[in-house]
């Protein structure tokens, strides 16, 4: 894996880590639907439920996440040798079936929003299509 693109997959996962966050925060803030505290929610992980971080230590652990996805990607990408036109496709698919398969964690929490919430869901959904599009601009 070479350099630049390790450096292009760290500067895409935080652009579009911290849109991701702030998109939800504004979401939670304004509607009230807890997409911003689901973003961050790792009640369910082992080790780490113990433990009470502030927002900022769960925000890093989100943008941690979003690096690694990012670069992944990319790599995937070199590796099959997506076109820039391939990419801005399949990245946001991708990132949307992520976001689909990553929702139903929101029942392990009472904090998140419910499973049943179609407008969450929706929301969800939305945020993780556009994190997928934004990731791909950075190809």
């Amino acid at each position: 894996m070479s350099r630049s693109l390790v450096i292009k997959g760290i500067v895409a996962g935080l652009v579009s880590g911290i849109w991701l966050g702030l998109f939800f925060k504004m979401l939670e803030a304004y509607w009230n639907i807890k997409l911003y505290t689901l973003l961050l929610n790792i009640d369910y992980v082992p080790v780490f439920n113990r433990f009470a971080f502030s927002e900022a230590v769960e925000f890093s652990f989100h943008l941690l996440i979003s690096i690694v996805l990012a670069v992944s990607l990319f790599y995937v990408a070199v590796k099959q040798q997506w076109t820039t036109q391939q990419m801005f496709i399949r990245l946001p698919i991708v990132c949307f079936l992520l976001g689909l398969i990553l929702y139903p964690t929101t029942a392990l929490s009472e904090r998140t929003p419910p499973l049943t919430s179609g407008v969450a869901l929706l929301c969800w959904q939305i945020g993780h299509l556009f994190y997928g599009v934004i990731v791909s601009f950075f190809r």
